[in-house]
């Protein structure tokens, strides 16, 4: 319309003002830059109402990061209720308390500790310290004389990464195999005195006393505790700096369970991930470590949520599976951690999405935060 008629007639044309961004990431000065989900490829509306469902909803979820093209889209944090590794410990609340959880607030990412810890093997291994995974591993144990059998000296390093040295381990009902790895003076002699009763390479079984010996391993081969290989070769490059390791009662970092970060940081590592092992041009890790470490190699038996088609699968300490995108399956790979903790990334839509919430023990937990992948990749439009 004209606007002198406008005028002429008294009349008043209001435009309609374009909605707000939702849940729009902060500036921090961590090195994230921001963008719209709109710019980013996403159904904007959908990606929003999916949030949405989450903020207002009553699951105990406490954060969601959405990262995709190396900048972050969106980015959600609520109170709740968390129960820290801690708890195990006597050094947490037996109440859990509830956290107003924001943007530097550390958070238990339990399992996905798991992960890093492959990494870590991976750095060693590229800077030639690892020769072969197909290394016994009672060779890095000399000390273990008593415990050579043939069944043992068969289990070589990569049954360690894909969980499936064949031991007897049951991570269930309290007190399981992983409870008593605090515990235990000697843990790596613990894990190696488990009953073996598969072959190895043949059964995945979750097993974080493989990982508690994957740790110990790459502070035999680097000289240095590997929590400072954490620290100097994978946390620093990556500006990661506000993290911590929760120690057992003898001060020794749970590599299977302690690692707690910021949400933001953990979506660093999945664009680590996603980026081939490269961080700003620097290559931290090997990238054909990483498509190895992403390869699926056994089934876990079980899917998550349950009315998808495909089951879950592991490769080295992380995670694989699919999910629909415009009318066909699209892989994804992610660490996983008790109670909600993700790292998903989806190599082919370029995205990482982080959640972290505080349902430990709760396997409807970890199916709700699986299917919440699944409806962020339902929204990505491009």
């Amino acid at each position: 319309m004209n606007p002198a008629l406008c005028l002429t007639l008294g009349l008043i044309v209001t435009v309609p003002a374009a909605a707000a961004p939702c849940y729009v990431p902060m500036q921090q000065g961590d090195g994230w830059q921001s963008t719209s989900p709109e710019a980013s490829g996403f159904n904007e509306g959908a990606l929003c109402d999916t949030l949405n469902a989450i903020a207002q909803g009553k699951d105990n979820i406490h954060s969601i990061v959405i990262e995709r093209h190396g900048k972050l889209v969106a980015e959600l944090y609520r109170s709740g209720k968390d129960k820290s590794i801690r708890r195990a410990l006597g050094t947490w609340p037996l109440i859990a308390p509830t956290v107003s959880f924001g943007p530097d607030t550390l958070h238990d990412t339990r399992s996905i500790g798991k992960s890093v810890i492959d990494l870590l093997v991976g750095i060693e291994k590229q800077q030639g310290k690892i020769p072969s995974l197909q290394t016994p591993v009672l060779d890095y144990y000399p000390e273990y004389k008593d415990l050579r059998t043939p069944a043992l000296q068969a289990i070589h390093l990569d049954h360690l990464l894909t969980m499936s040295g064949g031991w007897k381990w049951d991570e269930g009902a309290q007190p399981n195999n992983e409870l008593r790895l605090f515990f235990k003076a000697d843990p790596v002699r613990y894990v190696l005195e488990r009953p073996i009763v598969s072959p190895p390479g043949v059964v995945w079984n979750y097993n974080g006393g493989g990982t508690v010996i994957l740790s110990d391993i790459v502070t035999r081969v680097s000289g240095k505790p590997w929590l400072e290989v954490a620290r100097s070769e994978l946390f620093a490059p990556l500006g990661i700096t506000q993290w911590e390791w929760v120690t057992d009662l003898r001060d020794r970092p749970a590599a299977f369970s302690g690692l707690r970060m910021r949400p933001r940081d953990m979506a660093k590592l999945g664009r680590l991930m996603l980026n081939h092992g490269q961080w700003n041009g620097r290559q931290i890790v090997a990238a054909d470590w990483i498509d190895a470490s992403l390869t699926p190699r056994l089934s876990v038996g079980f899917r998550s949520p349950g009315n998808q088609p495909d089951e879950l699968h592991y490769g080295y300490q992380w995670w694989t599976g699919t999910a629909a995108w415009q009318g066909r399956r699209i892989a994804w790979q992610a660490a996983f951690g008790n109670g909600g903790q993700r790292i998903f990334i989806v190599p082919e839509l370029d995205m990482t999405v982080i959640t972290t919430a505080g349902d430990y023990g709760s396997d409807a937990m970890g199916a709700r935060v699986n299917g919440l992948l699944h409806s962020v990749v339902a929204t990505v439009a491009r």
